[in-house]
């Protein structure tokens, strides 16, 4: 698991280097996977630029962008949007911390409330048709031999992403069980981020108790699990998943693999 170390985000990892069932393994310097780059500062541009990205596509809807900023990006490169829904998850969190008020704060996200939110957002990726569409482009894209290194984000690299990245190694032929983990791992490295960002709420007054956040802030198996429980419920497998939901053609797939797996 090769993280990309920066001042301005925590989670830029390749999504390469895993095995496949197949005896191969997935190419690195391809496919990167990260939280917002909306805070680069220069020394992290240079390692960004470094990449070689052709493309970045960012998975924010308009109300993320507005709050946290458009990503900083080297010269000649600019991002694409390709929003994927969160069910109004930010706007509830920017109202609930604004509010300032524990007990609205409770009863927004606290018994368990803010769990059941994301297992609905999860279940949304697979759901909706609009958010298939925004993930079966980035398949598609990444399947193109003529397509440079492709890198992909949300506001934290946990969920959209997270979802984007378990798709792709399983597509893959990357086992289920590695996949989870590349999935899972986005806990360590945004774990000490994400605690100052409450100690910061709680510092400010702004939260009595902002441990209310740790469940939208971590990645859980649960989460994932509700996605999952969705796609055999519609499509009865991953594989019917890939072809009927994302409405990938044997031919798209067969090209993901040749350009992804060695």
């Amino acid at each position: 698991m090769r993280q990309i170390p920066l001042q301005g985000a925590v989670n830029l990892r390749d999504v390469g280097g895993y095995r496949t069932w197949t005896g191969g393994q997935v190419r690195q310097g391809l496919v990167y996977r990260s939280d917002a780059l909306s805070k680069l500062t220069d020394a992290d541009l240079t390692t960004v630029s470094g990449l070689g990205l052709t493309k970045v596509v960012d998975f924010r809807i308009p109300m993320e962008l507005q709050y946290d900023g458009a990503d900083r990006l080297p010269t000649g490169l600019s991002p694409t949007s390709r929003p994927v829904s969160d069910l109004g998850l930010y706007g509830t969190l920017v109202g609930a911390i604004g509010s300032g008020d524990p007990v609205v704060q409770e009863q927004m996200l606290g018994g368990g409330r803010a769990e059941a939110y994301m297992r609905d957002i999860y279940r949304t990726f697979v759901s909706s048709p609009e958010n298939r569409a925004q993930f079966a482009a980035t398949l598609r894209e990444i399947a193109d031999a003529r397509q440079g290194p492709v890198l992909y984000h949300c506001t934290s690299g946990k969920d959209r992403t997270g979802w984007m990245s378990y798709v792709l190694l399983r597509a893959l032929a990357v086992p289920e069980d590695t996949a989870e983990r590349d999935y899972l791992a986005s806990n360590t490295f945004r774990a000490a981020y994400d605690a100052r960002v409450r100690a910061g709420l709680k510092q400010s007054g702004r939260m009595q108790n902002p441990d209310l956040l740790i469940p939208l802030q971590e990645v859980r198996q649960d989460y994932l699990d509700a996605a999952t429980a969705q796609l055999e419920a519609d499509y009865g497998g991953f594989y019917g998943y890939l072809t009927q939901g994302l409405g990938l053609d044997l031919r798209t797939l067969a090209k993901l693999q040749d350009r992804m797996v060695r």
